[in-house]
């Protein structure tokens, strides 16, 4: 495997935040690496996966620009297109936001590092075309049993399923 094959950055317009400082305190990001490495062969994964650790400020700007929903959310996908036949081997870029993980870590009782970690089971699951909006229940079934796997506590599709009326 490259070294470019797996790669969390900072968002660097953010990095100066002192709430971002305090986020990226928190973080193991060797953990975190050894995490996604494991997390994309279990997802079935092949090619470059890279993620961008941002605010909700930034989070928002790409939810606006890409999907058209002028709101901060915790993690964005963005699956490369597998037809495109001159695009480098690539699975995709993902796009977390420190400020609602926090958030989210803090409402369900647990770290940061540990709401990182479900953000990018996530989000990798999307990248292999998982689509619990659409499909039958395929990703929420694969989420729970990648999380069992992993240690990991209730995922995004299990606590929007339990939480009745909580609009993600």
């Amino acid at each position: 495997m490259s070294t470019l094959s797996l790669m969390i950055l900072i968002d660097p317009d953010a990095a100066n935040s002192s709430g971002l400082k305090k986020h990226k305190a928190a973080l193991k990001m060797r953990e975190l690496r050894g995490f996604l490495t494991r997390a994309k062969s279990a997802v079935g994964l092949h090619g470059e996966v890279s993620i961008l650790l941002a605010s909700d400020a930034t989070i928002r700007t790409l939810n606006r620009d890409y999907r058209k929903k002028d709101k901060a959310t915790d993690v964005l996908s963005f699956p490369v297109d597998t037809f495109h036949v001159d695009a480098p081997k690539q699975a995709g870029d993902l796009a977390i936001s420190l400020d609602t993980a926090q958030r989210q870590a803090e409402e369900h009782g647990h770290s940061l590092q540990v709401e990182v970690k479900i953000l990018m089971l996530h989000g990798l699951l999307h990248l292999a075309g998982y689509d619990h909006e659409t499909d039958k229940g395929q990703m929420a079934r694969r989420e729970i049993a990648l999380r069992k796997e992993f240690d990991l506590p209730a995922g995004l599709i299990q606590r929007t399923t339990t939480s009745r009326g909580r609009k993600r």
